[in-house]
């Protein structure tokens, strides 16, 4: 039997000899939660350190982020390629050791976690993903999708409100396959918790539909191994662990304190540290019999090995299956998609049909679900309203004993972050591409989830309707203003604001073939009509001209050039014909994605936006955005909305062609 106290110290050593040469960071939860990774990582977790991205791993996630000494020692001392200069670079420029764990930079990490709560609603869509996959390729005899989450999460993880929307989903879900181990250790960064924070947390999760199991002493390995093993009996429900631990367990005068929790330990205390865990080695030093406790490379690769022999007996039985799973969950999509995306926006051209944007989404989600079984839709209580449900995804639901329908739209509730950060978990785990809706202006709600993924460079598609005072008599709470320019504010997210059916169809195409990148679609309540253009090449380029003076009739060069996005696209052409009849030739241009067109070669950024025309920005938003283009004038709102009528208000805010032409007329009298 290995030695459980020499492996869990092995995990203070390293978590405070790195702290402490970073000199930043947080030693008390791994120091704290190192006897329950002990019985985690050492008796149950399914991983193959030679093979991070093996699909049938199970999936760890810390969500308590802040922690990160404790999976980078977890991987170090397990053998996957983190060698321990690693370790001495935590924290430092460009090391596989930054201060949150990122995905995609450390090898085992699976999430990018430190915006407490996220975490374990990540997990949620890993559950999620993971229970939707077997149902859909399991076949007798063959299991090949049959994996668990593990989670790793503290007291902030539990005050944030998104805990709250996941974990009652996983209830709902029946995701029991999910286990959470609670490090209940009673301390946060202002103190001991008790005066603010009171839930009941076994009660909480209980009242979700959760298995509870506890409290264990978190530092006895053997009690959180039977928990574990408990945990994992469970056929119907998730399950929380309560582990009371000490956070900074083995620090002589700082274990059990605040102290302990965000900063370095410093050298007295770090040398009664190892005093007290009678740990005498130079830092940074792990005796041999300590890696050979830990080593997980030949238990992973045997278990791999086993897996893939499953594998190989399901493809010779299941060809097709195992084709179209590989292809899942490679993220790659169909041979026939790059056709069918075609003909969708072909189509949408052709019928040059006046509906609003957000029916343009769903009519382009009708093809596109019908050829991808990997599209997995939802809404935030919105479903009428955002339109993202289709003939080919019935809504998901669950029988008593946890079992699933099939269905492809999930209702979550009025839960905008948790969907965002579900959807998140759902992408990091593979074989779906998750896409859900709710009003622009909640994506207030769910703006930190947006931004974790852009930084995980996951395919996530948000469709964000009723995206202006277009929306009407709900008025200024539900109006966005500033949404739009905020979202194109975040690094990596694409933002498009279709005009019409067939620009909302390309926008859908780029969003389901950018793997890098999560999409936002801002989509309009009220009808838009059909912007009539030559062709739809450019559409994807984010930015095109749609019509030249020509269009109305004048055979001169245009004099000025009037940009617009989503419903203003048609107040840019009507002002362009309103124009024309003094003579003024203007050029429009339709900006669906400010983000895309940024990213063309300055050629073509010039050929659109030609130098020393006049500029005039239209959009039914802040103005602020606008003048990176180097515009001259923006017909925008920098104000809140009023509850009336669409047509009330955009003529009462000044988006009337007659207001857009006369902008255009001053700024060419001040040329």
């Amino acid at each position: 039997m290995a030695d459980t106290t020499l492996m869990a110290n092995a995990i203070r050593a390293l978590a405070m000899d790195a702290v402490q040469q970073a000199n930043s960071g947080h030693p008390g939860a791994p120091m704290g939660m190192a006897d329950i990774a002990v019985a985690l990582w050492n008796r149950h977790l399914r991983h193959n350190p030679a093979n991070p991205q093996w699909f049938d791993r199970d999936r760890f996630v810390l969500s308590n982020g802040h922690g990160s000494m404790l999976i980078y020692a977890l991987l170090h001392l397990t053998g996957y390629p983190l060698p321990i200069e690693e370790l001495k670079g935590f924290r430092t420029l460009h090391s596989k050791t930054p201060g949150h764990p990122e995905v995609g930079i450390t090898p085992g990490v699976e999430t990018t976690t430190g915006p407490l709560g996220q975490g374990i609603t990540n997990a949620v869509g890993f559950a999620l993903a993971e229970k939707l996959l077997a149902e859909e390729f399991n076949r007798p005899g063959y299991d090949i999708v049959n994996h668990h989450t593990y989670v790793f999460m503290g007291d902030g993880c539990l005050m944030e409100g998104i805990s709250h929307e996941a974990c009652a989903l996983a209830g709902a879900w029946k995701l029991n396959k999910l286990i959470a181990l609670y490090d209940d250790n009673g301390i946060s960064i202002d103190g001991e918790v008790a005066p603010w924070f009171i839930d009941d947390t076994p009660k909480r999760f209980e009242a979700y539909g959760w298995n509870v199991i506890g409290p264990v002493d978190g530092h006895d390995v053997d009690a959180v191994d039977q928990a574990i093993a408990k945990a994992k009996l469970s056929t119907d429900r998730p399950s929380l662990i309560v582990c009371k631990t000490i956070i900074g367990k083995g620090a002589p005068t700082r274990a059990g304190t605040a102290k302990a929790h965000g900063e370095a330990l410093g050298a007295e205390e770090i040398r009664g540290t190892r005093e007290a865990l009678g740990w005498p080695h130079e830092p940074f030093l792990v005796p041999a019999e300590a890696y050979e406790a830990w080593d997980g490379k030949t238990r992973g690769g045997a278990t791999e090995q086993a897996w893939n022999a499953t594998f190989e007996g399901y493809r010779a039985e299941h060809p097709e299956l195992a084709a179209e799973f590989e292809r899942r969950m490679k993220g790659e999509l169909p041979k026939q998609f790059a056709q069918v995306a075609v003909d969708t926006a072909v189509g949408a051209h052709a019928k040059a049909e006046t509906v609003a944007s957000r029916k343009a989404s769903q009519l382009a989600l009708e093809a596109f679900t019908a050829e991808l079984p990997e599209l997995l839709g939802g809404s935030a209580d919105l479903t009428g309203s955002n339109l993202t449900n289709t003939k080919s995804t019935p809504a998901l639901r669950f029988d008593a004993d946890g079992k699933g329908n099939g269905g492809r739209h999930i209702n979550y509730g009025v839960r905008e972050f948790g969907m965002a950060a579900i959807m998140n978990g759902v992408a990091l785990h593979g074989g779906y591409i998750p896409y859900g809706g709710t009003f622009l202006t909640f994506s207030d709600y769910s703006r930190n989830a947006i931004r974790m993924a852009a930084l995980m460079k996951l395919r996530v598609i948000h469709v964000f309707t009723h995206d202006s005072i277009g929306l009407g008599e709900d008025g200024p709470t539900h109006q966005s203003i500033e949404h739009a320019a905020s979202l194109r504010l975040i690094p990596g997210l694409d933002v498009w604001r279709p005009a019409d059916t067939a620009e909302t169809a390309v926008a859908w195409a780029c969003a389901i073939e950018n793997r890098q990148r999560p999409s936002a679609l801002l989509l309009s309540r009220q009808n838009l009509p059909y912007a009539p253009k030559a062709g739809l090449e450019d559409i994807s380029k984010g930015a095109y001209v749609l019509a030249e003076p020509a269009e109305v009739g004048l055979k001169k060069k245009a004099q000025a050039v009037l940009i617009a996005t989503g419903s203003e696209v048609q107040l840019a052409l009507h002002a362009q014909a309103e124009l024309a009849k003094d003579g003024i030739a203007v050029r429009v241009v339709s900006m669906p994605s400010t983000n895309v067109f940024d990213r063309q070669a300055v050629a073509y950024k010039r050929a659109v936006l030609p130098e020393g025309l006049p500029r005039v920005a239209v959009e039914a938003g802040v103005t602020d955005f606008w003048w990176k283009y180097r515009v001259d004038a923006v017909v925008g709102i920098d104000t809140f909305g009023e509850s009336a009528p669409a047509g009330v208000l955009f003529k009462h805010f000044g988006f009337t062609a007659q207001n857009v032409a006369d902008t255009v007329r001053v700024v060419l009298k001040k040329a």
